[in-house]
C-alpha cells in the first residue's frame, strides 16, 4: 500500500453506454449523501461515521453485480450496497439518527442492522462473524437447488479474525457459492496491513483453502462489476466459493473522530488521484457520455432526494422509551404448538428420548438442518444421531468441521434464509469457541431489527462421568445473563424429548442442556409422535410442606434421593426451563413451605443460584422464615478422578444443608 498505484484505466471492457451511466450514477448518489452525512456528523444530527468515500467502486460493482435477491453482508463503509439497491433514504436517514423509524428502532446505529426485504445483513461490531452467516444464507440455495450467491464483505483487518478461516474453510468443504470480497484499505483503524499480515497478497490466502483467489482494482468500478458478474454467473451454475481482494484505499479516519495524522499525506494524495468517482466520469466525458450539463442535473437530483428525505426524517418523532416494547421485542413471536392429544407412550432411556424427539423434529420440519462435528456417518459421539443419515441424507444431517463459531454463525445464515438449524457441540464446553456468535449475534438479532433466528444448540454437559475440567462444565450461566436466549435444561426422559422439540419449534435461539450422566442411567415413560412442550413451565416432582428444593437437570435427581434418604418432607420443583422462567411457579412453592434451597451442579459463585435466590429475597421476602440457601459444587474446575469429583459435586453437601434449614 505504500508503492505508488497504478493510475487507473477503464479500457477493454464491452458494457454498453446505458451500463456505464448507471454505474455513474450509483457511484454518485452515495458520494453525494456521505458528504451530507459529514456535515450531519459536524451539526450533531448523526453521532458517528464510517467514511467510504473512495472505495464506493466495490460496494456499487458488487452490489450492481447481483440479483437483488442475492444476500449481501455488509461492513462500516458499504452504503453503495443499501442505495444500489434502493433502500429508501428516509429510513436510512431515520436509522443514523436513532429515530424509531429506523430498521433498528433506535436501538443500533450507523450500518449494523439488516433488511430483510432487500436481502441485506449488516454486521456487529467483531467485524468477522458475518462471513459465516453469508455460508448459511449459501447453503440454503444450494440445498433447496435455488441458482443464487451470497456475497460477504470483510476489510483486511477482519481477516486476521478466526471467524474468516472459519468461514471460508467451512464454505470451501461444502463447495457452497459464496464470494468472499475482502476490501483492503491499508489500515485496520491506526494499524497498517504491514502488521495484519505477511502474505504478498490476501488473495494468496484462497490457496490454502482449495478455492480460487483473485485482487482486483477496488477503485476501478468496470473491474470490480464485471469480475463480480462473472463469478457471480458461474458461481450459480457451478458452486464452489471464491475469494476476491479489492485493492483500495481509505482516504478518512477508520471513523471520523480517528482522523488519519498516522497516514502520510503523500499517500492519501496518490490514491486521491485515483478516486473511482472523479477518474470514472473523466473517463465517460472523454467518451462523451456524460456531459456537464447531464452531471449537473443529476447532482442536482440527487442532493434535491437527499434534501427532501433529510426534511422528512427531522419531522419524525424520537425514540418515546417503553419498557413493555422493548421486552416485547427481544424475541421473535412464537406459534404456541397445536394441542395434541394424549399419545401412547414407551419407555426410553434419556438418550434415546432425544435421539426420538429429533426424528419427530426432522419429520415435521422439512426445512431443519443438523450440523455438528461427526453428526453423520459417525451417529455423533453419544450416538444420539445414529442412523440420520441414512434416514434424512447427506444435505440435512452435515458433519462440520472443527470450528464452532462458523457453523454456529452458518447455522445462523441458514436461518435468517428461511431455514431452520440443529447445532450440536460435540460437548458443552466447547461452546466457549461458538460465543461470541451466540450472545452478540443469535441473541441480539430480533431485538435489533427484527429478524428471526431460528437456531437450536445442542449442549451435552455435566459432571459425574469422570470426564475431567473440559467435559464437564454447565455452563448454564454463562447465558441466563444474555436477554435474547432461550435455556432449556430437562431432567427426564419425556422432558428431554417434548422440550426438544418445543425447542425446534421456537423460531428463536434456544440452547439446550442435556445431561450426559443422565443418557443411559435413567429411563421413563415418553410419549410417541409429535408431542411438543410448552417452554417456561416448571413442574413440580414431589409436593411437600417442610422445605422447597428449586432445581434442574440432575439436581432434581439429587434432590429426589435425598429426600427418600431423609424422609424430609421436601417439594422438589424441577424449573425444566431457565429462559423463560416460570416465576409463578417459584412464587408459589416459596408461599407453601417458607424455606428454600436452590441446587444447580454449577459452582456457586456466579451460578444460576445466586439469581433465584436473590429474586426469591426480592419477591419473597415475607414469605420466608429462614434465608435462602445456596447449594452448588466447589469454586473449581471439575476433576477428573472419581474421589475428587464426589466432593466436587453438590450432592455430597444436600443433606447436610436440608438438616440444616429445617433446623433454622
Amino acid at each position: 500500500m505504500t508503492a505508488t498505484p497504478a493510475p487507473l484505466s477503464y479500457a477493454g471492457h464491452s458494457l454498453d453506454a446505458a451500463t456505464l451511466l448507471r454505474l455513474y450514477e450509483h457511484l454518485l448518489r452515495p458520494r453525494l449523501i456521505e458528504e451530507k452525512m459529514l456535515k450531519q456528523l459536524r451539526g450533531g444530527v448523526i453521532s458517528k461515521w464510517f467514511s467510504g468515500i473512495g472505495q464506493e467502486a466495490i460496494s456499487v460493482g458488487c452490489t450492481l453485480a447481483l440479483e437483488p435477491d442475492e444476500y449481501i453482508f455488509t461492513m462500516h463503509r458499504n452504503l453503495g450496497v443499501f442505495t444500489s439497491r434502493q433502500v429508501p433514504l428516509l429510513q436510512l436517514f431515520a436509522q443514523w439518527q436513532g429515530k424509531p423509524a429506523g430498521f433498528t428502532k433506535g436501538r443500533d446505529r450507523s450500518f449494523h442492522f439488516g433488511s430483510a426485504a432487500h436481502h441485506i445483513v449488516g454486521m456487529i461490531s467483531h467485524l468477522g462473524p458475518q462471513l459465516a452467516l453469508a455460508v448459511g444464507t449459501a447453503l440454503g440455495h444450494k440445498l433447496r437447488g435455488e441458482a443464487k450467491v451470497s456475497l460477504a464483505f470483510t476489510g483486511d483487518g477482519g481477516t486476521s479474525e478466526g471467524d474468516f478461516h472459519e468461514a471460508l474453510n467451512i464454505a470451501a468443504v461444502w463447495k457452497l457459492p459464496v464470494i468472499f470480497v475482502i476490501e483492503n484499505n491499508g489500515y485496520g483503524l491506526s494499524t497498517p496491513v504491514s502488521e495484519q499480515y505477511a502474505c504478498d497478497s490476501l488473495a494468496d490466502r484462497a490457496v490454502g483453502y482449495g478455492m480460487r483467489g483473485l485482487s482486483i482494482d477496488g477503485n476501478n468500478v468496470l473491474e470490480v462489476y464485471e469480475t463480480i458478474r462473472q463469478l457471480a454467473e458461474e458461481l450459480r451454475h457451478d458452486p464452489a466459493p471464491v475469494l476476491v481482494e479489492c485493492r483500495t484505499f481509505r482516504v478518512r479516519g477508520h471513523e471520523e473522530a480517528s482522523g488519519v495524522k498516522y497516514v502520510p499525506d503523500e499517500l492519501i494524495e496518490r490514491w486521491q488521484a485515483r478516486d473511482p468517482l472523479d477518474t470514472f466520469s473523466d473517463y465517460l466525458r472523454d467518451r462523451e457520455l456524460l456531459t456537464e450539463e447531464h452531471t449537473a442535473t443529476l447532482t442536482a437530483s440527487i442532493k434535491a432526494e437527499i434534501e427532501t428525505a433529510l426534511a422528512a426524517a427531522a419531522e419524525l418523532p424520537n425514540v418515546q422509551p417503553a419498557v413493555a416494547e422493548e421486552l416485547e421485542d427481544l424475541f421473535a413471536p412464537a406459534i404456541a404448538p397445536a394441542p395434541t392429544p394424549a399419545a401412547a407412550s414407551r419407555e426410553l432411556r434419556f438418550i434415546d428420548a432425544i435421539s426420538d424427539g429429533l426424528r419427530e423434529g426432522m419429520r415435521a420440519y422439512p426445512e431443519l438442518v443438523l450440523m455438528g462435528q461427526d453428526i453423520a456417518d459417525y451417529g455423533g459421539v453419544f450416538k444420539i444421531t445414529d442412523g440420520f443419515l441414512e434416514d434424512f441424507g447427506a444435505g440435512r444431517v452435515r458433519n462440520t468441521p472443527l470450528c464452532e463459531s462458523g457453523v454456529i454463525g452458518a447455522a445462523l445464515g441458514y436461518a435468517i434464509g428461511g431455514g431452520k438449524a440443529m447445532v450440536e457441540m460435540q460437548f458443552g464446553d466447547f461452546v466457549t469457541c461458538g460465543f461470541n456468535q451466540i450472545v452478540n449475534n443469535l441473541a441480539k438479532l430480533h431485538y435489533r431489527w427484527g429478524q428471526a433466528a431460528d437456531v437450536t444448540i445442542r449442549l451435552p454437559v455435566g459432571g459425574g462421568v469422570g470426564a475431567g475440567p473440559f467435559h464437564s462444565q454447565t455452563m448454564e450461566s454463562w447465558f441466563t445473563a444474555v436477554p435474547g436466549l432461550k435455556i432449556v435444561y430437562p431432567s427426564t426422559p419425556e422432558d428431554a424429548k417434548t422440550l426438544l422439540l418445543a425447542a425446534l419449534h421456537d423460531p428463536n435461539p434456544v440452547l439446550y442442556f442435556e445431561h450426559k450422566a443422565l443418557y443411559r442411567s435413567l429411563s421413563g415413560e415418553v410419549p410417541e409422535g409429535l408431542v411438543i412442550a410448552e417452554l417456561g413451565r416448571a413442574r413440580i416432582v414431589r409436593p411437600g410442606a417442610a422445605l422447597s428444593v428449586i432445581t434442574y437437570g440432575a439436581g432434581v435427581h439429587w434432590a429426589t434421593a435425598a429426600a427418600e434418604s431423609t424422609g424430609a418432607d421436601l417439594e422438589i420443583v424441577d424449573l425444566r426451563s431457565l429462559a423463560p422462567l416460570d416465576y409463578a411457579a417459584i412464587r408459589a412453592t416459596v408461599a407453601k413451605t417458607s424455606r428454600v434451597i436452590v441446587l444447580h451442579e454449577a459452582s456457586l459463585t456466579g451460578g444460576f443460584g445466586g439469581e433465584l435466590a436473590a429474586w426469591i429475597g426480592e419477591h419473597c421476602f415475607e414469605q420466608l422464615d429462614a434465608p435462602v440457601r445456596r447449594v452448588a459444587s466447589l469454586n473449581t474446575p471439575v476433576p477428573f478422578a472419581g474421589g475428587l469429583e464426589d466432593q466436587y459435586l453438590p450432592k455430597s453437601r444436600l443433606i447436610d444443608a436440608i438438616t440444616e434449614l429445617l433446623a433454622y
